[in-house]
Formats: structure tokens, sequence, C-alpha cells
């Protein structure tokens, strides 16, 4: 038998209906992601901050090389409207001796400076990773001839050490070799100018000095407890290991060697710029004689695109030869 429950009091009223969604203007482009609303607006505002730069390598370096590369066919003296030739300017530069010349003291100096330079930088590196008081100012004193080292004034001042009875030739005099002044000399000058390149090593010095800081201490100390000595430990430890830095720093050296030219240009001194008998004239010399000094412009653009691709050739033969002898941290895994 059922019971009947009763209630006593007022039962609550019912809930009033939800109110259906009005629909809102723009709803959609509301709910949409905020980053897709305001993805337009950070591209333009990045682009906005990118174009001085874009403006610059228009006009300052894209646009010049453009015009460069269409001179190189041309007949182009500067002040005439270019007349175009073909390849007579590529011709007539195999055949120019002093272009041979050129070629040949770059090489020369190339192959001299560089090797010495990156001796010379990893040498006081070396010394410099060491633990020792004042390490700060070494640092700092064998870095300063790469921030001046490329200055006219520097370029002068070697040249005055270099010339007749000045302090090179009086320092030769005390050792019995009475060879006179570098400067004057053919034979002597291009290696007045390697040493200033080679004076000027603070710029891959503080690149290998921070390779160096990268090599575990546990190899060597593994090596000594071995019986390794300290050139032993320098071939198979420190040079496997520093080989990436290395590369690096044959890569940049290389290719500023072969863009060499103020100092080459005022050792040689005025009236006789590019060194007695041509001995220092390097490609870039004989490219700025041509252009500016002979107004073959269009002969000068032909040779800067020679050298381009000659930098580019020995880019890549350092790229390729770096899988034999660099050891990268991926490969030792």
């Amino acid at each position: 038998m059922g019971r009947t429950v009763t209630h006593t009091g007022h039962a609550p009223p019912p809930a009033p209906p939800a109110p259906s969604p009005r629909p809102v203007p723009g709803g959609a482009a509301r709910n949409a992601p905020p980053n897709c609303a305001q993805q337009p607006r950070e591209n333009l505002a990045g682009y906005l901050f990118m174009s001085p730069w874009i403006a610059g390598f228009l006009l300052l370096t894209a646009g010049p090389m453009a015009a460069s590369l269409y001179f190189a066919f041309t007949d182009y003296n500067l002040f005439d409207a270019p007349r175009w030739i073909g390849l007579q300017n590529f011709s007539d530069m195999f055949a120019d001796p002093r272009w041979q010349k050129s070629v040949e003291v770059t090489v020369k100096y190339v192959v001299i400076g560089t090797p010495l330079k990156l001796a010379a930088a990893l040498g006081v590196a070396l010394l410099l990773a060491q633990s020792r008081r004042g390490q700060a100012f070494y640092r700092a004193a064998f870095y300063a001839p790469s921030l001046i080292g490329a200055s006219v004034s520097v370029a002068v001042v070697w040249r005055a050490l270099f010339t007749d009875d000045a302090v090179v030739d009086r320092t030769q005099q005390l050792f019995g070799m009475d060879a006179g002044g570098w400067v004057g000399d053919p034979d002597m000058i291009l290696y007045a100018l390697v040493a200033l390149t080679v004076w000027q090593f603070g710029a891959p010095m503080v690149i290998f000095l921070a390779g160096l800081k990268q090599v575990p201490r546990e190899l060597y100390e593994a090596a000594e407890m071995d019986g390794a000595g300290p050139w032993r430990r320098f071939w198979n430890i420190t040079l496997p290991m520093i080989s990436p830095v290395l590369f690096f720093n044959v890569l940049l050296e290389t290719i500023h060697s072969f863009q060499i030219f103020g100092s080459a240009y005022i050792l040689g001194g005025q009236g006789n710029p590019c060194g007695p008998a041509d001995a220092t004239l390097v490609y870039t010399c004989y490219l700025y004689q041509q252009g500016f000094e002979n107004s073959r412009m269009g002969f000068a653009s032909a040779m800067a695109w020679m050298l381009l691709i000659a930098v580019g050739l020995v880019t890549a033969v350092l790229f390729w030869s770096q899988k034999r002898w660099v050891h990268y941290e991926e490969n030792a895994r």
C-alpha cells in the first residue's frame, strides 16, 4: 500500500529559461587564435625593422655586383657609356703579364702569410690558455694589433721601420748582415708585408683561445697517466679537439689574405705603389690601378669576378678537405 508524501510550505518557482545567444558582429574574428590576428602586423613590423638592411644590401651590395657583372663584358672608362665587347676583357686579362705577376704575388703571399699568422696565433693562444697573473692584460695586448694593423698609419710606420738605416736594418747590422732596408729590395719587401700580416694575429688568437677552453682537462690527465709527452698531447688531443676552430680560422684568414690591398699599396711608398719591380703587386692592387688609375673599369670588373671565382673555388676545396681532418663531436659519437 503506497504512502502519499505531502509537502508543507510553498514550492520554489521554476527557473527561467536561458536566453538564446545573440550574434556578435565579428564574432569569428574574436574567437580566432590571437596569433593569426597579430601575424600580419608582426610581419609588417619585422619588414620595417629589416628595411634599412634590405635597402643597404640592394643599393650597396647586390646592385653594384650586378653592375660590375655587366661592366665585365664591356669597354667602360667611367666617363663614356659602356660598350659591349663580350669576353675581350677576360682574354686580355689572361694575356697580360702584369696580371700574371699579380696572381703569382698573391698566391705567394697567401701561402706564406696565412700559415705563419695562424701558427703565431695558435702558439700565443696555447700560452694564454694557462692560468697566470695578468692574463687579461696579455690578451688585450696581443689582440690590439689586429684592431689597428689594417690602418694606413700603421702601414706608414711599418714602412719606416723597414727602410734603409732604420730599426730593422740596424738590427741586421748588429748580427753582421748588411742587407739594407727591406722596402727598397724587390726580394725582401714581400716578407715585410708578411711580417705585418703575422703581427696582426690577435683575432684568430682569440678564436683559438675559446676553442682551447672547451677541451676537457680529463683527456690531458689521462694522456699524462699513459706517459704521453707535451708534443704527443698536442698532436693527438689538442689539434683534433680544436680542428673545427682551426678550419674556421683557416677559411677566414685565407679569404682575408686574398683581399689584402691597403698595406701592400702603401708599403711601396709614393711614386712606387705596390712595391719596386711589382714585388708587392697583389691582385687587388693591380685591380685598383686598372680601374681607377687607368680608367679601365670594365677590365677591373672582370678581374673582380675572377677573384670571386678563385676565392669560391678555394673555399670549396677547403670545405671538401675538412671531411678528412676536421673532427666534430657528432662524428665522435
